[in-house]
């Protein structure tokens, strides 16, 4: 069986992180798929999906990882293109990945502990984020 949904999160933009576990979970529970896997993609190539803890300064963390690794203040070719001046979020978001998939068993996600599912929003501006959900399984 395969179940397919989508999840809009309004988003700051500047590196924003939103635990997106629960909301997930919640369209798990409408489906009677017990065992199986859950894709979760993102939509748009500014943003991305992965997990981490979600706790307050490892989100600062996660943060300041991104600034020293793409900084927001330095020229990009891409700017020149479109003059939105956001080609940082462009490899930000290829550096992590627009999708990601969680084993489901008996109709619980296989997470750790400590583990969440977070959208991360790398745009140099608020936006409407569209996260699709495909669940396969039985």
């Amino acid at each position: 069986m395969v179940f397919t949904d989508k999840i809009t999160f309004s988003t700051k933009g500047f590196c924003d992180i939103i635990d997106i576990t629960e909301s997930v979970d919640k369209i798990i529970k409408k489906t009677k798929i017990k065992n199986g896997l859950v894709n979760i993609f993102v939509k748009g190539s500014t943003a991305a999906i992965t997990t981490m803890e979600y706790e307050s300064n490892l989100v600062k963390d996660m943060k300041e990882l991104a600034e020293r690794l793409i900084p927001q203040n330095k020229f990009y070719h891409h700017d020149q293109t479109w003059g939105d001046n956001n080609g940082f979020s462009h490899l930000r978001a290829s550096l992590f990945s627009a999708s990601l998939t969680v084993p489901l068993s008996n109709g619980q996600l296989e997470l750790g502990t400590w583990q969440q599912i977070v959208l991360l929003d790398f745009d140099n501006r608020p936006r409407e984020r569209q996260v699709l959900l495909k669940i396969l399984g039985e």
